[in-house]
C-alpha cells in the first residue's frame, strides 16, 4: 500500500519551489540549463527536462577514440564565393575569414555551376563569351591555399539535363542516373587531388527541396552516397567524405523526415561503410546555447546528441560529428517586412554575438565527438535578399561591414590556446 504524502508536505514544497523559483538568481541558473531567458519557458523546459529522465539513459560513449576531432581546430564558417563575380571580393572574404582565426572554410561546388549543360561538358556557355566552368573554382582552391584555409567541399545540386525530364526532381533534388553524380564526384576529386581532402555528399536530403518534390528515401540517399564514397576513395584513399547535414526535424509526412529516423534507416541500408565523418546542424532556433533538453521532439542546438546515440548504437562509436551550419538567426523585429520572420527563431544581433561563442565553449566541455563546427554564413554577395529571414545569419554585410557576431568570434578565437 502506497503511503500519502501529507497535504501540508506538498503545499510547503510548492511554496519552496515557487520562491526558488522567483528568485532573481535563479533566473540566470535555468538559463545555464534551459537555455530558455523567460520564465514560462524555463519551467516548460524543466518539466521537460523531468519527464526525460523517465527515458533509457543516452549511449554517447564520449570515452571512446574518436577520429577526426582530437588535432582539428573547430572553427569554420560556410561561404557563397561562387556568387562573387570579382576574384577581388572572393580575396577579401577569405581574408577576412583568416584575420578572424577560422580554419575551415565549407563551400559548395555545384553541379550545375561546373558540368553545366550535359554530361562531360565544363564549359561554361551561358554568357557571351565562352569559358572554362573550372576557372572560378580553381581560383577559390587557390585563394584558399593562399590564405592558409582548408576546404569542406559540398557537392550537390545537380544540372538540368541530370534530372533527365522529370519534374518532381525540382531544382536540387537527385539524379535521374545515380552514376551520373558519382562521375560528377570523381571527376572533381581527381581534379583537385591532393589539394582539396574533405568532401560532403548532398545537403538536407531529409526535407523538401533537398530531395526533390518528391518522398524522400533514405535508402535512395544512401546508395547515392555509397556510391561518391567508392568513386573517391578510388581515386584518392586520403579523401575524407563527409555524409550530408541532416535537417534537424520532427516531420513524419513523406515529404519531410525526422533525422532521426532518416538516420537509422540510413544504417539499416548499409551507410556505416560511406562516410568517414557524420554531418548535423547546429541550429539554435527557438532557445539558446545551454538548452540541455535531448527530446526526439526538441531541435536545438543540442539535436547532434541524440544523432551521436543513433550512432553508438550502431557501432559507430569511433567516427565524429561535424556541424555543418550553425548559427541563431538575428532577424530585425519588424515581422511584416521580412518574409519567415520567426521560422528560424529570433534573437538579436547582440544575443546572436553572445550564443554563437557560448555554443564552441559548450562544445569543448561537453561533446567530445564533435569536431569542426561551420558557423552559417560569413556573407552574401548582395543586399537583395535583406526582406528574408535566412539574410539574417550573416557574419557580414555584402559591403564587408562586420556584425557583431564578426566581432566576437575574432575576440574570441584568438583568446583559445
Amino acid at each position: 500500500m502506497r503511503t500519502k504524502f501529507p497535504l501540508f508536505i506538498l503545499v510547503l514544497a510548492a511554496l519552496v519551489f515557487a520562491v526558488w523559483f522567483l528568485l532573481p538568481s535563479t533566473a540566470q541558473q535555468l538559463v545555464m540549463v534551459t537555455g530558455e531567458e523567460a520564465r514560462p519557458a524555463q519551467l516548460r523546459a524543466l518539466w521537460n527536462l523531468l519527464l526525460e529522465q523517465a527515458r533509457p539513459p543516452l549511449q554517447l560513449a564520449p570515452e571512446a577514440e574518436i577520429a577526426h576531432v582530437k588535432d582539428v581546430s573547430p572553427f569554420g564558417v560556410n561561404t557563397f564565393l561562387e556568387q562573387e563575380v570579382e576574384e577581388v571580393k572572393r580575396d577579401r572574404a577569405l581574408q577576412m575569414i583568416k584575420e578572424a582565426g577560422f580554419t575551415w572554410v565549407r563551400q559548395e561546388f555545384p553541379w550545375a555551376d561546373i558540368e553545366i549543360h550535359e554530361k562531360g561538358d565544363y564549359t561554361d556557355r551561358r554568357n557571351s563569351s565562352e569559358r572554362s566552368a573550372w576557372d572560378k573554382y580553381d581560383n577559390i582552391v587557390s585563394l584558399a591555399e593562399k590564405h592558409g584555409l582548408q576546404l569542406i567541399v559540398r557537392l550537390s545540386s545537380p544540372p538540368a539535363w541530370a534530372h533527365a525530364g522529370r519534374p518532381e526532381l525540382g531544382n536540387f533534388g537527385p539524379p535521374a542516373a545515380q552514376n551520373d553524380f558519382a562521375d560528377y564526384v570523381e571527376t572533381v576529386v581527381h581534379r583537385y587531388q591532393g589539394r582539396i581532402r574533405y568532401f560532403q555528399v548532398w545537403n538536407e536530403p531529409n526535407i523538401y527541396p533537398e530531395w526533390g518534390d518528391q518522398q524522400v528515401n533514405p535508402e535512395d540517399y544512401t546508395a547515392l552516397l555509397c556510391s561518391a564514397y567508392q568513386r573517391a576513395k578510388q581515386v584518392d584513399p586520403e579523401v575524407v567524405i563527409i555524409s550530408a547535414a541532416l535537417a534537424p526535424t520532427v516531420a513524419q509526412d513523406g515529404r519531410d523526415l525526422s533525422d532521426l529516423v532518416f538516420l537509422q534507416r540510413m544504417y539499416n541500408a548499409g551507410a556505416s561503410k560511406c562516410f568517414d565523418i557524420l554531418s548535423a546542424q547546429g541550429y539554435g532556433l527557438f532557445s539558446g546555447p545551454n538548452d540541455h533538453r535531448t527530446s526526439p521532439l526538441t531541435t536545438n542546438v543540442a539535436r547532434h546528441v541524440l544523432l551521436r546515440d543513433i550512432m553508438v548504437r550502431n557501432g559507430d562509436a569511433a567516427k565524429p560529428i561535424w556541424l555543418s551550419e550553425l548559427n541563431w538567426d538575428a532577424v530585425p523585429d519588424t515581422p511584416d517586412k521580412i518574409k519567415d520572420w520567426g521560422k528560424y527563431g529570433v534573437v538579436t544581433e547582440q544575443e546572436q554575438a553572445r550564443y554563437v561563442p557560448m555554443t564552441y565553449e559548450r562544445a569543448k566541455k561537453e561533446w567530445p565527438w564533435v569536431g569542426v563546427m561551420a558557423i552559417w554564413f560569413f556573407k552574401r554577395a548582395s543586399d537583395s535578399e535583406r526582406d528574408q529571414a535566412m539574410y539574417y545569419f550573416r557574419m557580414v554585410e555584402p559591403d564587408f561591414s562586420p556584425t557583431p557576431l564578426y566581432e566576437a568570434m575574432k575576440q574570441y578565437i584568438q583568446s583559445q590556446p
